[in-house]
């Protein structure tokens, strides 16, 4: 039963946990290096504090709460099955056959574009730019440096590959975050980001390789690379065999498999692969698929990119969709979203004015609040109602806050993503952003579409039920 006694909140007021959380995950994120769950989780008590002097219930708030996790329930079990496959993947050595050939790619005369695809295969493969940067990534600096080419250009290039990769690879902690937070089925969101992406990274392609020509006549010093080829083929059985369970899961996807039978069946072929061409044991294979992978060679690259994966490896993200779940449902509930969102409307009277604003609005989010996780939440949760309203299917949200909120999240010096960026290839964030190409061109192109309707789907269940409802009216009127 509603509590009568609830009020809207003030303009004024429903900012007070939105400014509350970009200051206290400011501090705890630059200042002392935490993670932004404790910091949310606080954000979450300011608002429930604020829900209470608005006449809110406890019991109102927490089913609020638990209605908002209840919808990322199926993103959750997503996640927590492809700690699994991450982790027999490694082990049946799918990932390294997968990094192995992706190496093959490299060539002087192509050697950015080349880079970007690479970078681009590793990341979909292990599902993280961060990794693909920190591994991958310092080789191709090395490769590139000693072309003579600038360190911001080549840093830029990695970022757009492993972005690229990162963003439409369904391992991916924030490709499942946006599909989560939308209520979007997982490669529903990736297929319709794929419209947007693939243009953006073709173009982004040609670039690199224009202003890859000058550098065409220099020697490829592959030592590097060829020292990563040798360590993954002395500890793996490599074979393009070990294609064959990615290229399964993609034709699942295809055939329209649901996500989580489909995925299921990728982590058992994993298994299978593993104790066949790796000789794994059983035990094996249950241990990795709960701990993870850990890859103990001596070789400091490799072990850094292939040490990883299982069921464990995923609580971190399960435990921030739950909180920022909560987050997202408190602040929902006691209509301090609605309130925001309404001042917002008066820039989204048409559809590319509502993308641009969304766009903008998770560019905003990871400049103040330094997370690319909050800039997909917040802006998430603000504007569905805005694209319902507009007849929008949900899935070309959650692509706008990708578009948008993932990708330029590893331009913002100060933001998670930057940070470890600048840390890990030892280039400001402001020198590379003009070479990411991707990352720029990405949230131009999904404004475009926006604006043109190219590939903005309606939603046909809503428009038959609108137009029902105006036929019913009229039928009374005319009575």
């Amino acid at each position: 039963m509603k509590n009568v006694s609830t009020r809207r909140p003030t303009f004024l007021e429903a900012l007070i946990p939105i400014v509350f959380l970009i200051i206290i995950i400011s501090v705890s994120i630059l200042k002392f290096g935490a993670d932004p769950q404790i910091p949310l989780l606080i954000a979450t008590i300011v608002a429930v504090l604020l829900g209470l002097k608005l006449g809110y219930k406890w019991d109102e708030m927490e089913q609020g709460m638990i209605s908002t996790i209840n919808s990322s329930m199926q993103a959750i079990l997503i996640q927590m099955i492809i700690g699994i496959i991450i982790g027999t993947w490694i082990l049946a050595g799918i990932v390294p056959a997968m990094i192995y050939y992706g190496l093959q790619i490299l060539s002087p005369g192509i050697f950015l574009p080349s880079a970007a695809i690479l970078c681009a295969i590793i990341s979909v493969a292990t599902g993280s730019a961060w990794t693909t940067a920190g591994t991958v990534g310092i080789a191709l600096l090395g490769v590139g440096q000693g072309l003579g080419m600038p360190l911001p250009l080549v840093a830029g290039t990695i970022i757009s590959g492993a972005y690229f990769g990162d963003k439409m690879s369904p391992l991916s902690d924030s490709t499942n975050l946006a599909a989560a937070v939308t209520e979007v089925k997982l490669f529903d969101h990736i297929g319709h980001m794929l419209k947007t992406t693939s243009v953006s990274f073709a173009i982004a392609l040609v670039l690199y390789g224009i202003v890859g020509m000058k550098y065409s006549g220099s020697a490829l010093d592959t030592a590097q690379i060829n020292q990563l080829l040798d360590a993954l083929k002395q500890h793996f059985y490599i074979s393009p065999i070990l294609l064959l369970p990615p290229i399964l899961v993609v034709s699942i996807v295809v055939m329209k498999v649901p996500a989580v039978p489909g995925l299921l069946c990728g982590g058992i072929l994993g298994g299978i692969f593993a104790m066949i061409f790796q000789k794994a044991t059983l035990a094996s294979v249950i241990i990795v698929s709960h701990y993870g992978f850990n890859s103990e060679t001596g070789f400091e690259a490799m072990d850094s990119l292939l040490s990883r994966g299982g069921l464990d490896s995923m609580m971190y993200t399960v435990s921030l969709i739950i909180v920022a779940m909560c987050f997202g449902g408190v602040i929902e509930k006691i209509k301090v979203l609605e309130v925001i969102a309404e001042k917002l409307l008066i820039f989204t009277k048409t559809r590319g004015s509502l993308v641009l604003t969304t766009a903008l609005s998770s560019i905003f989010c990871n400049f103040t609040m330094a997370d690319q996780y909050l800039a997909i939440v917040v802006p998430g949760r603000m504007f569905r109602k805005s694209y319902e309203e507009k007849h929008l299917k949900l899935k070309n949200l959650s692509r706008v806050l990708e578009d948008s909120g993932t990708l330029t999240s590893s331009l913002v010096p100060w933001s998670t993503c930057g940070a470890f960026m600048m840390t890990t290839l030892g280039v400001h964030p402001f020198a590379y952003l003009p070479f990411a190409f991707l990352n720029l061109i990405n949230p131009i192109i999904s404004v475009i579409y926006g604006y043109t309707g190219f590939t903005m789907e309606k939603d046909d269940e809503i428009i038959e039920i609108e137009e029902k409802k105006i036929e019913e009216k009229k039928l009374i009127e005319n009575l």
